[in-house]
């Protein structure tokens, strides 16, 4: 399991990316002077240039790691760094590339040959250039890289394949060929070649792994490399490795303070604290050339040799640069690349031109400024009469001008009233957000008006006809307790519809906030459920065509500044043909207000808005919310627990404190009776919103009195008045003014739970 090891370690050490700046390259070896007098310049093919010099212990370097030792018993020469077996192929300004080494392992039938690498230049002033990349060749292997001078650095790198055809060629990415970074500044490294399975499945066609470092830009990976017996000899002729030189160990200024400062007149010294290792290198200054190491150092280039200058000028060199003389009766600078000479008396009217070119500009500018809004105008006018086509504005407007009373009474809004309106419909204007829609603050400049703009969602477009035959019916509804529809806007994606503001919140926020609320008498309760099951009433049987609201709850009972009910939201609402009592629909509500028989059957009658009624009623009783998580099974439901607290003779023990003060006896038996018959599972067994209205205004005729009680009644009574405010049951938090409660849903089947939170026990 040793490769095991090895592999893990690969991944523990797996290099991180480094990018760092590559080294500047200007050659050191323009100009006359290249080496030190009496000193050879060359050995072989390779000019030697000053810091480096040749022989050892000659005293034609600037000191003994810039040795050269020219070996003549090849031919020709081959030089090498100080004593030692590196070669060296060119030197440059700040680098040097010398010949590559290679670890290799093979497996064939001449069994295994094994080897490793190790490089070292430590105690030179050479580091291993960061153009370098650790590769791998083959296709069952892994190497480690290991160094230690003058940091510590460990990495790897795997090179695996199972078949020729997976490799790519010219990408070292890890199949058949891997590549990784090394850090800037590195003088020594150890390389060992490992493999997983010793090429069991791939010597056919890769008999061998090979790892070397090498400069980056000289190796293209091929698919050939892979069985090419002389890939490693090729690698070790064609593929240099680059190197870092610089002088001492000292930064630009410490050098500068000592006395063996290396860089010599019209040169500037920089720093290499990024090799890790410190030191400088000198660079001849702008103009000059040659060799910033050898006195006198650097040398002006005389740029006049080769006439930058215009016709008409004269050239004169100076230190590290030239000038560029006009003639007599000529103007300007006499660059030949910049403002030409040019005569006196055919000057180009610059001030002109340049204001001419301005206007010019400004004048596109303005062109196209005015040609980009135009078409983006003409889009957007486009798209806004795709939107109201979409939504039905056609047969809105043909529906209207066949109703005069609807066509007084509506309006169709465009997009850019209703975003004026809304301060494009900004966050702080948000009244609240519901399963149907968003509903934002507006106010209408003309006339000035503060009304209530829905956002709907996306709508089927299969549901259109009905959508807008619905907004025709809710222009025509006028009743005081029905929220008025102004009229609507289908220049929009999804349509909008604005309707009359109601100014005092939900009633749901009243009744469970209503500790602070001296107005939320138990008259004003009844008062309330009154004008509520008034409006139902009205919509079920006296509008045009029958309305079922379909998601009637506190929530969607708003109060106006007297405290006047107003039903609204009528986003989940069906219209039903006169001669019909029940359409099917898929199932929507929200969960403690729902039908259970609508819930089970799909089929939806105007006696499920009574069973949601009668949870409102409830909680105009209690002060307790449709549905609560934080109490036991039977507390769940506010409809469950309310039947069986009549069941159980609990009803005053559930009553608000403030109903059980103020309500007359007659009146609470009376209105429990009535919620009781609203929440029959059955809705035939159901009371209608006619009656429902009938029986509640012969309530609100009671006048209140003291209870006449039977004695051990009245004890009990007496004692659950004097007891302390019951606990909400509820800990949700609801802030005023929300178009819809805490719990939405939408659901096409049945669910045990639903039904049991639903049916009485």
């Amino acid at each position: 399991m040793m490769w095991l090891k090895y592999s893990v370690l690969f991944h523990l050490v797996l290099c991180l990316p480094l990018t760092l700046a590559r080294t500047d390259t200007r050659l050191i070896t323009q100009g006359a002077t290249i080496a030190k007098p009496n000193c050879q310049r060359s050995c072989g093919n390779l000019t030697v240039p000053y810091p480096f010099g040749v022989g050892i212990e000659t005293g034609c370097s600037f000191g003994r790691g810039f040795n050269v030792n020219c070996n003549t018993s090849f031919n020709p020469p081959r030089p090498f760094i100080n004593s030692g077996n590196m070669e060296i192929i060119d030197i440059t300004d700040g680098t040097m590339s010398v010949k590559n080494w290679v670890a290799r392992r093979c497996y064939g039938p001449d069994g295994l040959r094994n080897y490793t690498m190790s490089i070292n230049v430590t105690g030179t002033p050479l580091t291993f250039s960061d153009s370098n990349r650790f590769t791998i060749v083959g296709c069952d292997d892994f190497a480690l890289i290991q160094a230690s001078s003058p940091r510590n650095f460990s990495s790897g790198c795997v090179a695996m394949c199972s078949n020729i055809s997976d490799v790519i060629e010219g990408e070292c990415t890890g199949i058949g060929c891997c590549q990784i970074e090394i850090p800037r500044g590195l003088q020594n490294f150890e390389t060992r070649l490992l493999t997983l399975s010793s090429h069991q499945t791939v010597s056919s066609f890769s008999p061998c792994g090979y790892a070397f470092l090498g400069d980056y830009d000289s190796f293209d990976f091929t698919i050939a490399n892979l069985d090419d017996p002389s890939f490693m000899q090729t690698v070790t002729d064609q593929v240099p490795v680059i190197l870092d030189w610089g002088i001492g160990s000292q930064n630009c200024s410490e050098a500068k303070r000592s006395n063996d400062y290396a860089c010599q007149q019209n040169s500037y010294c920089v720093d290499l604290a990024d090799t890790g290792r410190g030191g400088y290198r000198c660079n001849c200054s702008q103009g000059f050339q040659g060799n910033p190491y050898l006195s006198p150092g650097c040398t002006d280039i005389n740029e006049c040799q080769n006439n930058p200058c215009d016709a008409h000028a004269t050239c004169i060199n100076t230190p590290g640069g030239y000038i560029c003389s006009c003639a007599k009766g000529y103007v300007g600078d006499g660059e030949g690349d910049g403002h030409r000479c040019i005569a006196k008396n055919s000057e180009f009217p610059v001030l002109k031109f340049a204001l001419g070119m301005s206007f010019g500009f400004l004048g596109i500018i303005i062109a196209a400024t005015w040609l980009y809004f135009g078409i983006k105008s003409r889009k957007l006018m486009k798209l806004r009469e795709k939107f109201f086509q979409q939504n039905g504005g056609l047969l809105l407007k043909q529906q209207l001008s066949s109703n005069e009373v609807s066509m007084k009474s509506t309006k169709i809004f465009t997009a850019q009233e209703l975003e004026k309106a809304t301060n494009n419909y900004a966050e702080d204007r948000i009244l609240g957000r519901g399963g149907y829609g968003t509903v934002y603050k507006g106010l209408l400049t003309d006339p000035q008006q503060i009304v209530a703009i829905k956002k709907s969602r996306v709508m089927d477009q299969n549901q259109i006809e009905q959508f807008i035959n619905e907004v025709i019916i809710l222009t025509q509804v006028n009743h005081r307790n029905v929220v008025k529809l102004l009229g609507c806007c289908l220049e929009t994606e999804v349509p909008l519809l604005v309707y009359e503001y109601v100014s005092n919140g939900t009633l749901f926020h009243h009744i469970h906030n209503s500790g602070g609320m001296p107005w939320f008498s138990w008259d004003n309760r009844i008062r309330i459920a009154i004008e509520s099951a008034s409006a139902l009433s009205y919509l079920h049987s006296s509008a045009a065509m029958p309305v079922i609201h379909r998601d009637v709850k506190s929530p969607n009972i708003l109060l106006d500044e007297y405290y006047n009910a107003k039903i609204s939201d009528f986003g989940a609402s069906r219209l039903v043909p006169i001669d019909q009592t029940q359409v099917s629909t898929l199932v929507q509500g929200t969960l403690g207000y729902l039908d259970p028989e609508y819930f089970h059957t799909g089929q939806l009658t105007d006696k499920s808005d009574v069973y949601s009624f009668g949870v409102v009623l409830a909680e105009l009783m209690t002060g307790r919310k449709p549905l609560s998580n934080t109490k036991t099974d039977d507390e769940k439901s506010l409809s469950t627990f309310f039947l069986m607290s009549l069941k159980t003779n609990r009803l005053f023990q559930i009553l608000d404190p403030r109903v059980r003060r103020e309500g007359s006896l007659e009146q609470l038996q009376a209105v429990a009776e009535l919620i009781k018959r609203c929440l029959k599972l059955h809705s035939e067994e159901r009371p209608t919103m006619k009656e429902v209205v009938m029986e509640l205004e012969g309530l609100r005729k009671f006048s209140n009195h003291p209870w006449i009680l039977q004695p051990e009644v009245e004890e009990e009574v007496v004692g659950l008045m004097n007891e302390e405010e019951a606990t909400d049951l509820y800990t949700v938090t609801i802030s005023p003014p929300a178009s819809t409660g805490p719990y939405t849903m939408q659901h096409t089947g049945t669910s045990p739970l639903i039904h049991a939170i639903n049916s009485p026990r």
